[in-house]
């Protein structure tokens, strides 16, 4: 059983790889056995998450990538391709949640949620699937989040960009996955609930308010740990899912229970 989850020999891309999910993800592929493309705009800090994957004893490289802009997915994804000859494993985890209601964020933040979330995982993805396609094998995961199907409830965290953008994710991964099952590759999407990261650290982690009701209203009582993420990430990203297409796991300690 331990070998459906055995990366060894498998390369992974990782988008967004510089800090948070995205970074502990990286790492909990190395452990499992791959090499590790890491793709982000800032290099000095892929730079750090390099050199602890490096410690496991797998390869790594840090690409620098804007995955909104096409020339720069496509370059990375060339470098990674140069580098290690194939692609095996794609996450697509770059993201950003832009505050504000529909009545009062700029057309810029809007277009600047809907660039990073959807775009993002469409350029990287259109770069990757070829070779995906070449080789018959590939294992593509989309980070969505809860708030593709749970809104933000409280007035001061809204982020309707951020909504609409991680449900336009669950979208492309059904038909991602509908299109290139016939090639061996699989297509599915992780949902975070509310985790630490540097995304949420400066917003949803200062409010001491929004933390206690979210941990009365969740029936775990409390946020995510650090790597409780990496299981469900895992699993979509090997052959313990070889027959699953098109789905979508939460991950949030029951918020989004109904």
């Amino acid at each position: 059983m331990a070998d459906l989850f055995n990366l060894a020999g498998k390369v992974a891309v990782v988008t967004g790889a510089s800090s948070g999910l995205g970074a502990d993800a990286a790492l909990a592929y190395a452990e499992a056995g791959a090499d590790v493309a890491l793709l982000a705009r800032r290099v000095e800090k892929l730079e750090a998450v390099k050199a602890e994957i490096e410690k496991t004893g797998r390869k790594a490289i840090a690409a620098a990538c804007d995955v909104t802009d096409e020339e720069s997915v496509k370059a990375a994804i060339a470098q990674v391709m140069e580098t290690f000859g194939h692609i095996d494993i794609l996450l697509n985890n770059a993201g950003i949640a832009v505050r504000g209601g529909v009545d009062s964020m700029t057309v810029e933040d809007w277009d600047k949620s809907f660039d990073t979330n959807v775009k993002g995982i469409f350029l990287v993805s259109k770069y990757v699937v070829p070779h995906m396609k070449e080789k018959g094998y590939g294992k593509i995961v989309n980070v969505a989040s809860i708030n593709a199907v749970i809104a933000d409830k409280a007035d001061v965290f809204i982020r309707h960009s951020y909504n609409a953008s991680k449900s336009a994710v669950l979208g492309l991964t059904k038909g991602m996955a509908a299109s290139y099952a016939r090639y061996g590759i699989t297509v599915n999407a992780v949902g975070p609930g509310l985790f630490e990261s540097e995304m949420t650290s400066g917003t949803l982690f200062k409010s001491d308010e929004f933390l206690k009701s979210y941990n009365y209203t969740n029936p775990a009582g409390r946020p995510g740990r650090q790597g409780e993420l990496n299981g469900t990430i895992l699993y979509f990203s090997s052959d313990a899912s070889s027959y699953v297409q098109g789905q979508f796991v939460i991950v949030d300690g029951g918020s989004a229970i109904v």
